[in-house]
């Protein structure tokens, strides 16, 4: 008689436990529960102390292409009859590098600032720089933009390099909503179309938009003018009476190469990234000063009640910082917008930004450099360690500071540079970063230290070695000052050290941040 075989299994049991039902992150169990729908991984959640109140960021990752994604929750999400989102895509360079070249640092926190007011809503952060195409590219775009001196827009950039205007695609933000078990109608908040689109092609309800939109500057008004003509929904652009700013010198492009002792960088792009100004302490050279105060001494600026200029002060090489009152400046431009005094609110420290491909990591690598060395300089350095979080508008911004600090320094000098490390947890990555802080807000980690030994990584994940290889390039001399946290993190960087003597770059000096905190 034939053995009997097997009951066919349940299909319908079967698929219960492969696939995640909706609301599967907002209902967790177990801290190591990770929920996948399509192609969107759960990571990690935590909450985060905003200038506009406390929001949860849950942290999403895409098994395909392994982008982040963000969405960072205010109030209830599952219950309300609408909710206001935002669809917000990275920008490094004014979230991070205080880039005054576009809007996006000004939407991002323009977003909080309603959702938070509405009381309930979802911002989707994306990492999807430069419009999907990602940083090399979207440099290049600036560019080209740039050595034409703004006759090209940046969608004609696009369409010369062989791209289309738009890469990004917004199917996450579906698998999202299922994982967080959202099903009210959205208010999103843009200016852009196509979005709204997008989340419509999804079978996403749309019940309405509101605009995000910002007073131009002469360093954006170029590109908010292209977006305009794009079919953005933005009227200040055409009303504006502001000129453009080029950049301080010709930008003349050039086709990717490697390095020739560093091959596993291609040098892709450079160009000119106008910064916002730290503690409004604005650089003028001594020409700068003596065009600007010709006509009407700055003493003048600084008497009476309400001074728009607070002080100013001599620094190397003959150039002065000018400290403004930003606020009444501003006002003060309304009723004088031809008075000189006023083009000091868009007076910038200009960086040149160099991008380099790495083929070993596939990521991108930036130096932002200032000034042009002479033999007798000694750079300041910084390695900034980036801070996805830090993007945000949180209560409290250590790495943003430590930023501003730098460029501070390196400003004040007149000559150095900043090597952008992207990688969260130091060097573990942003997906680390974000458990680590959630095993701690758990109570299930005393301290990151013990949280990164329950992950499985080390104290210190970061390439120095191909960092330094890459700031060699720009420090001709071998002889820096090098901006460090402070001395005790310098004890605990020990492949830090060694790094930079086997690279034989020779720190003169050491300037040590300790905690320094800066407004502005």
């Amino acid at each position: 008689m034939a053995a009997t075989s097997a009951a066919a299994p349940d299909l319908d049991a079967l698929v219960r436990e492969l696939q995640h039902a909706a609301g599967a992150v907002t209902r967790l169990q177990t801290v190591e529960e990770r929920p996948l729908y399509g192609t969107t991984l759960y990571l990690a959640n935590c909450s985060l102390d905003t200038r506009f109140g406390i929001f949860r960021a849950y942290v999403f990752q895409d098994i395909i292409n392994k982008s982040y994604i963000i969405a960072l929750a205010y109030g209830d999400i599952t219950g309300p009859a609408t909710l206001y989102i935002r669809l917000h895509s990275s920008c490094v360079t004014s979230e991070t590098l205080r880039g005054c070249d576009c809007d996006c640092v000004q939407q991002l926190e323009g977003a909080f600032k309603v959702i938070a007011a509405k009381g309930h809503g979802i911002l989707f952060y994306l990492m999807q720089e430069g419009r999907g195409v990602g940083y090399v590219a979207k440099a290049r775009d600036r560019m080209l933009v740039q050595a034409s001196r703004d006759r090209l827009s940046t969608f004609q950039a696009y369409r010369v390099m062989g791209l289309k205007k738009d890469h990004r695609q917004y199917d996450n933000i579906s698998h999202i909503c299922h994982l967080l078990g959202i099903r009210a109608p959205f208010i999103v908040l843009t200016n852009n179309p196509d979005k709204v689109a997008a989340l419509k092609a999804q079978g996403l309800p749309v019940a309405g938009t509101e605009t995000l939109e910002f007073a131009p500057s002469p360093f954006n008004l170029a590109y908010l003018t292209s977006k305009a003509d794009a079919g953005h929904i933005l009227v200040h652009p055409e009303q504006s009476t502001l000129r453009h700013a080029l950049p301080p010198e010709p930008v003349v492009p050039f086709k990717p190469h490697a390095l020739p002792d560093a091959q596993r960088f291609i040098y892709s792009a450079a160009y000119f990234l106008p910064v916002k100004p730290v503690d409004d302490d604005i650089l003028l050279t001594d020409a700068q000063f003596k065009e600007l105060f010709k006509r009407k001494a700055i003493e003048r600026s600084m008497a009476g009640p309400k001074p728009l200029v607070l002080g100013y002060e001599l620094i190397r090489d003959n150039r002065y910082f000018v400290k403004i009152d930003a606020a009444g400046l501003a006002a003060y431009r309304k009723d004088h917008p031809d008075d000189a005094v006023a083009e000091l609110l868009t007076t910038p420290y200009w960086f040149k930004v160099h991008v380099y491909y790495d083929v070993v990591t596939s990521q991108e690598f930036v130096v932002l450099t200032h000034g042009q060395p002479r033999a007798h300089d000694i750079p300041v350095v910084r390695l900034q360690s980036e801070s996805l979080f830090n993007r945000f508008p949180l209560r409290s911004v250590d790495n943003r500071d430590k930023f501003k600090s730098a460029v501070k320094h390196i400003v004040t000098y007149g000559t150095g540079c900043i090597l952008l490390l992207y990688y969260d947890g130091r060097g573990a990555g942003f997906g680390a970063y974000a458990t680590d802080l959630m095993l701690v807000e758990k109570g299930l980690s005393a301290s990151s230290d013990e949280a990164y030994r329950r992950i499985g990584v080390g104290y210190d994940s970061r390439d120095y070695d191909a960092s330094m290889r890459l700031l060699k390039h720009h420090i001709p001399s071998g002889k820096i000052q090098m901006v460090m946290n402070s001395p005790e993190s310098l004890v605990k960087k020990k492949e830090y050290a060694d790094a930079l003597n086997e690279h034989e770059i020779d720190v003169e000096k050491w300037i040590f941040l300790d905690e320094t905190s800066l407004a502005g």
